[in-house]
């Protein structure tokens, strides 16, 4: 079958990676796609959000399959275009992508199906929500309500700290529409972990765990990022716990949906926070996180394609999925300055050698080609994934891989993994 992959991030080129090994494969396309993405699809130079030329696209190249990796067009309706068209596609229509689109309306499910989380109010109006947080104890989370690239979490350590956020995303206009209502949440202690599941609205087949690391720096420094690493399993999660999660949240999750008249398909990714053994809801998100994808995929031993197929066509029940036992890491190399403002068009060396060492794929984020040579393009530019015998050994590849790879400015994390060790 001809399939269009839509997005161009590491998770991305980790799904392209997966969806190219397949037999059922014939031909791939990735609009916009990235460098690294490249190797394995046609790339189609339509932006990710862009509904109505995708579904053109579509049309024209007779697509059988639509997998689409990032929230946005998620929640933008692309699914629902496509279905509309007679196409196939991988992920939630918009109704169910509203469980990421909008915190509010993910909390909202969550306490009327019970399904554990932290308490939590929504508000339009700045001097309400400021109302609200006087009577929290800091630390307080202040959230905008829809999308806003995974920067729009503030954990804040005073009421004032809280009330200028507020101001920034109501007032200002930070996040766009995005910040214009935001969520006041409780602050859940712990540790944090991932979790996702396959699902066709019947039966989930939940993957192995992970861990994303948000903050720019070493130890939880400084700002919120889109992620600066992952890596899989996170042993924070045991087997009885694992068990509660995929009972008590994920299966809860997709039933409370179909109750809600809106079934869930696709992929559920459930952020979590693990304190005294209880694991709570921090976020959804409706589709692969990136970079927990990464790490994820690169274990999955399986053919990726029918089960994203099965998610469609509501079989994931006859799907077994295979998973390799060895963890894997995945360190992301940014570009300078990375959550803030940065430069772009960087020579970028060596990501041959770092593969050549052996259970090491290094997935291109913000990657293109200039002149026939790969060059930083974003952020968040390579995640550097390894797998190795044990944890131990997995970081250590990692970053003997990142240790070949070059480029101006580039910087990264020095401890993705540590706390599995820990």
């Amino acid at each position: 079958m001809d399939i269009l992959l839509v997005g161009s991030g590491g998770r991305e080129h980790a799904l392209a990676w997966k969806i190219a090994q397949s037999p059922l494969c014939d031909k791939l396309y990735a609009a916009p796609g990235n460098a690294g993405i490249a190797q394995h699809a046609e790339l189609v130079d339509i932006e990710a959000d862009d509904i109505a030329l995708l579904l053109r696209f579509v049309k024209r190249a007779g697509i059988d399959f639509v997998v689409v990796g990032p929230e946005a067009p998620l929640v933008g309706g692309l699914v629902d275009e496509c279905r509309t068209a007679g196409v196939k596609a991988f992920g939630p229509d918009k109704a169910a992508a509203q469980l990421e689109g909008s915190k509010a309306f993910a909390k909202d499910i969550m306490r009327k199906h019970s399904v554990p989380t932290g308490g939590y109010q929504a508000f339009d109006r700045a001097e309400a929500a400021k109302g609200y947080v006087s009577d929290m104890q800091p630390p307080i989370v202040v959230k905008a309500d829809g999308l806003a690239a995974g920067k729009g979490v503030v954990i804040c350590n005073s009421h004032q700290e809280a009330g200028e956020w507020i101001d920034t995303m109501i007032i200002e206009g930070r996040f766009g529409s995005a910040g214009s209502r935001v969520v006041i949440e409780e602050f859940l202690p712990g540790e944090e972990a991932s979790i996702l599941a396959f699902t066709d609205g019947k039966t989930i087949a939940t993957m192995p765990t992970s861990q994303d690391h948000k903050r720019a720096y070493d130890f939880d420094k400084g700002p919120n990022t889109g992620g600066m690493g992952a890596y899989s399993p996170a042993p924070v999660v045991s087997d009885t716990i694992y068990d509660q999660i995929e009972h008590d949240i994920l299966i809860q999750t997709v039933h409370a949906m179909n109750i809600e008249g809106k079934p869930y398909r696709g992929v559920l990714y459930a952020g979590l926070m693990i304190e005294d053994d209880a694991p709570r809801v921090l976020e959804y998100n409706v589709r692969f996180g990136d970079p927990e994808a990464q790490p994820v995929l690169m274990r999955m031993r399986s053919d990726l394609l029918p089960v994203l197929l099965s998610t469609v066509d509501e079989n994931l029940d006859e799907q077994e999925i295979e998973w390799d036992d060895r963890p894997a890491v995945c360190v992301v190399m940014a570009s300078g300055g990375y959550p803030n403002s940065y430069k772009k068009g960087y020579p970028i060396e060596g990501i041959d050698e770092a593969e050549a060492l052996g259970d090491v794929k290094v997935f291109h984020a913000g990657t293109a080609e200039a002149d026939g040579q790969t060059v930083t393009n974003g952020g968040r530019v390579l995640g550097v994934t390894a797998m190795g015998d044990d944890l131990t050994a997995a970081i250590e590849r990692a970053y003997e891989a990142v240790e070949k790879i070059h480029f101006q400015d580039a910087h990264y994390r020095r401890d993705i993994g540590a706390k599995a060790l820990d």
